[in-house]
């Protein structure tokens, strides 16, 4: 009987916007989260609260996208310039390149005529030579350093959706003191976003849940505290 198996599909993970966007939507939360009770906690009156929130969704969205685009720029130029020595080096010295591939094997375990076979035989592909050298001694792969752009927006993008949940009751009302209203969005929100990651990363939906819902309430808690005390003086 013939052996069945599933095929295997991974989803692109690596270049980037998954992370921003995770981190995006998790940072948005808990800050405006936080930002709107700890402004609530000194009782500054409706519209105050309301502009402050829209303030900080504003200022923090940028600063997220802007400081992940830098930092991946950063990045990518980076792993551009060492791909690019690998590249050289494979041009200058391909039999050096093959033997330092060879023992790359050999360290892994692979008995030694094999290893210089595989060796042997990936040298003759300039490409795959490249692209195996950098996975083995980089730990990337050259045609997935990640987009600036793709981080920047999805960050943006992310931070801004989680910021407004919060702000969501302020904006709906133009009077009034909705703390509560903008709580339970807020929690909602949060335990939505911990269950969507631990989905995505396989790692337990509940776990995260609670997670990213215990990372939100004590954030919020402490800022409306000290806007409380702060705001009583």
């Amino acid at each position: 009987m013939p052996h069945e198996h599933a095929d295997e599909h991974h989803r692109q993970v690596t270049d980037g916007w998954f992370r921003a966007a995770v981190f995006g939507i998790s940072d948005g939360l808990v800050t405006n989260t936080s930002f709107i009770l700890g402004f609530a906690g000194a009782a500054p009156g409706h519209n105050v609260i309301r502009v402050a929130g829209i303030a900080a969704l504003i200022a923090g969205g940028f600063s997220m996208g802007s400081g992940e685009y830098l930092s991946m720029k950063a990045q990518r130029e980076l792993l551009e310039y060492e791909i690019e020595v690998e590249r050289k080096a494979l041009s200058d010295n391909p039999e050096g390149e093959r033997l330092e591939l060879r023992q790359i094997f050999i360290d892994r375990g692979i008995e030694l005529e094999l290893a210089d076979r595989l060796s042997t035989d990936l040298m003759r592909d300039p490409d795959l030579a490249l692209r195996t050298h950098a996975r083995e001694e980089l730990g990337v792969d050259p045609s997935a350093v990640g987009s600036p752009w793709a981080a920047a927006f999805s960050s943006l993008g992310a931070f801004s959706l989680g910021a407004f949940i919060p702000l969501l009751p302020w904006v709906l009302t133009s009077s009034g003191n909705p703390v509560w209203a903008s709580v339970w969005f807020a929690g909602a929100a949060s335990a939505a976003v911990g269950a969507a990651i631990g989905w995505f990363s396989r790692r337990g939906v509940v776990r995260w849940a609670l997670q990213q819902l215990s990372v939100t309430a004590l954030a919020a808690v402490v800022t409306y505290g000290v806007g409380h005390l702060v705001g009583s003086h």
